[in-house]
Parts: C-alpha cells; structure tokens; sequence
C-alpha cells in the first residue's frame, strides 16, 4: 500500500513537473490579470473619490473660490475707470461742451472792446468820467461821475455836500457787446432821478429791448447824467437814510422787477434819444 501511495505521488510529482508551461504561464497571467483588475478597481476608487470631491458643497467652495478670483462689478468699473484715465486723453478731449469755442470767441469780442473804449475815455479832455477796474477786473468797471448839468438842482447839492462825483458801477456780462452792461448807482445815496432801490437806474437803453451795440460806456454815462437831470435827481439829505448804502443785491431785484413792468405797461422814463 505504502509502495502504491509513493507511485501515485510520483506520478503527480511527474504531472506538475511535466506540467506545460503554456498552462502555466496561462495561469500568471491570470494572476496579472487579477491584479491588473484589483488596479482598475483602486483606480476607480480614485475616481469615486473625485466623485466625492464633486459633491454640491464642494462644488459651492469651487464656485467661491472662482467668485473671489474674479473682479466684482466695482472692481471692473474701477479698472475700466483708470484704463480711461491712463489712455482716455482722446475721450476727456471729446467732453468738452460744444459751446467752448464759441465763449471764447465772445470773451475776445468783450476784451478787445474794452480795451479799446478805456483808451478812448482815458483821452477825454473834459474830464467828464474816470475809470477804475474794480478788483482788477476788467469786466468790472467803478465808474466816476464828475459832471451833470451845472444849471441842476443835483449840481447844487454836489457843491454844497462836497461831492466830487458820483459813483457807479459797471458790469460787463459775456456776450458784451451784443447785451447790455448792468449799472448801478455806488455814492452817493440819490432820491429821483429814475435811481431805484438799490441804486439800480431806470433807463431803457439798459435792457435787452433798447440796447444796442453801437452804444459805448461814454455814451451811456451822458445819457445817465441827463436822465438824472430830467427825473430831478437829488442827493439824500435824511438822517440816517442818507448813510445808508446801495446793496447790488436788492438793485438786481429791483431792475429786474422795473424791467418786467415796463415790458407790460411801456417805458415813460426818458426815451434813448433824450440826452
């Protein structure tokens, strides 16, 4: 019996040793196989992992994430901004109001006008006004009056006060010539003689209706001097009332309001062509 086991294991000690290498070499490869698969299977594991990551809470920190990579709204506006600022020479050119050469065209018209009537009242032999530039400016004029008719009661009152003129000021809008100046009375305080609150002087040719271009600063002020004659013009004696002063503001008003007035009922002070 002993001797038989022994023949049967040689015999399958000769089966494996006689065994085809084909088979086995089948057999490894099923192995490789096998673990081939058990890769696969990590490697979806893997994937499930990133499945995982997928999830909708982390794809809500993937999406801050980007949120915060990306420029807000205001940050964009901000960068658009200073891109303009940078290289925006040509855009800041184009605002400019469409108006820009046309003022600048008035303001020479004005300045050369000026100009050339402070020459022309500087070579009057008469002494009949003085100008100084208030402030500098000349588009803003003190106007001194030192004649009016020497037969007037206001001539009178100049001597016996010592009032060696009458002092008036005199604005110069944007479009002078082509618009009328705004005068106003300074000192002294005046009662009559077409001189409103204010100082403000009621007079046609100083309104857009009876202005004219051709009108210079010399021919306004006589015109002035004789309107003061005609209305009876006087200088205020009144205790108190006669210190205190004209106020531009309330002046404005009160030509503007005159204006309206006369534009409804008509003008009865002196017409342009007295004087």
């Amino acid at each position: 019996m002993a001797t038989l086991l022994r023949k049967i294991g040689l015999i399958r000690l000769h089966d494996r040793d006689t065994e085809d290498p084909k088979h086995h070499q089948g057999s490894l490869k099923g192995t490789k196989g096998n673990q081939k698969n058990n890769n696969i299977k990590h490697c979806n594991t893997s994937n499930n992992e990133s499945n995982i990551l997928s999830t909708p809470e982390i794809k809500t920190k993937k999406s801050e994430q980007s949120s915060k990579d990306k420029p807000t709204g205001k940050d964009k506006q901000g960068k658009d901004m200073k891109e303009k600022q940078q290289g925006g020479g040509k855009a800041t050119s184009t605002s400019l109001p469409p108006l820009a050469p046309h003022r600048q065209h008035c303001t020479q018209v004005r300045t050369r006008r000026l100009m050339k009537e402070l020459q022309e009242i500087r070579r009057l032999g008469d002494n009949f006004i003085t100008v100084e530039l208030a402030d500098d400016n000349l588009f803003d004029w003190n106007v001194k009056l030192h004649q009016v008719d020497k037969d007037s009661a206001l001539w009178q009152d100049m001597k016996e006060t010592n009032t060696e003129y009458i002092l008036l000021n005199v604005s110069f809008p944007d479009n002078f010539p082509f618009s009328p100046p705004f005068m106003r009375v300074l000192s002294p305080r005046l009662e009559n003689g077409y001189v409103l609150d204010g100082g403000a002087i009621c007079m046609e040719l100083l309104t857009p209706r009876g202005w004219s271009s051709a009108y210079t600063v010399e021919a306004v002020m006589r015109q002035f001097a004789a309107s003061l004659v005609k209305g009876q013009g006087r200088i205020c004696r009144k205790a108190g009332k006669s210190k205190k002063a004209f106020s531009r503001k309330e002046a404005e008003a009160t030509f503007k309001s005159l204006v309206k007035t006369h534009e409804k009922y008509g003008w009865v002070s002196p017409p342009v062509s007295d004087g």
